[in-house]
């Protein structure tokens, strides 16, 4: 048993996202999350300046504690997740592309993946995409302007449904029925995505109730989860100040409320 947090990292606020499941999944366990907000989006910046950032964000939650750390940020997975692996003991976890249970599900034989272009022209979105999709036509395109809409808190307004229309609409009548959300930012435009998608049936897959099962996994394999009568307790930190740290604990109630409703 082990009191102590699980660290969250992300570029920003998108990784509430994945903070939100891990809250409802894993009730007991407390959670230290770390939103760069400075350096925000990472998804066209050189995979060498990620690793930089990743890396002293994995240094800064393993002095805070962290028992176990789950890197929410899609981009900065396909950048340093071996980096960090390899520099670390601590059981680490990155986003998985979901195109795997997107694959295995589709009726169509199309599958549409929202993501970023680092996470694109990532070695992991190549190799999961050849292992479980060679039966499937994958159709990718890059979020244009959707990480900017939610570190704004515009997801919610017309210009956020019209960004979401010009990327996914194409994607849809391709024949695409999963898209999967590449991005930690991404789920907080689901409802757009889902005005855009209106009564035709595709599927959105949203990989972090995966994540959550591999964290309890681990948690498990390794003797790390917290007592049964822990009462958790949820931190915040961010490289970019207390404007953002504030705009940060207000999307992080703003995703419980949803989950909730």
């Amino acid at each position: 048993m082990n009191d102590n947090p699980i660290g969250v990292f992300d570029s920003g606020l998108g990784g509430l996202s994945v903070w939100r499941e891990l809250r409802r999944a894993l009730p007991h366990e407390s959670l230290i999350y770390y939103g760069d907000g400075k350096n925000c989006p990472y998804g066209s910046q050189p995979r060498e300046r990620i690793i930089e950032y990743t890396v002293a964000a994995t240094r800064w939650l393993m002095s805070q504690g962290a028992k176990l750390i789950v890197v929410a940020c899609n981009t900065a997975t396909a950048a340093a997740i071996r980096t960090l692996r390899a520099k670390y003991t601590l059981p680490i976890v990155g986003m998985e592309p979901a195109v795997k249970p997107a694959a295995l599900t589709t009726h169509s034989g199309v599958v549409g993946i929202l993501a970023t272009e680092g996470s694109l022209h990532g070695e992991l979105f190549h190799h999961t995409a050849a292992q479980y999709a060679s039966h499937v036509q994958i159709l990718s395109a890059v979020g244009e302007g959707f990480v900017e809409l939610v570190e704004t808190n515009r997801e919610n307004t017309s210009e956020a449904l019209e960004t979401v229309r010009k990327v996914v609409e194409p994607l849809i009548e391709a024949g695409a029925d999963r898209l999967v959300l590449g991005c930690t930012h991404y789920p907080f435009l689901a409802p757009a995505i889902r005005q855009v998608i209106g009564c035709r049936e595709v599927e959105l897959i949203d990989p972090a109730p995966a994540i959550c099962r591999r964290v309890a996994q681990l948690l498990a394999e390794h003797g790390l989860e917290a007592t049964p009568d822990h009462q958790a307790d949820y931190g915040f930190h961010t490289l970019a100040g207390e404007e953002y740290l504030q705009r940060l604990k207000n999307k992080a109630e703003l995703a419980l409320q949803s989950v909730a409703e």
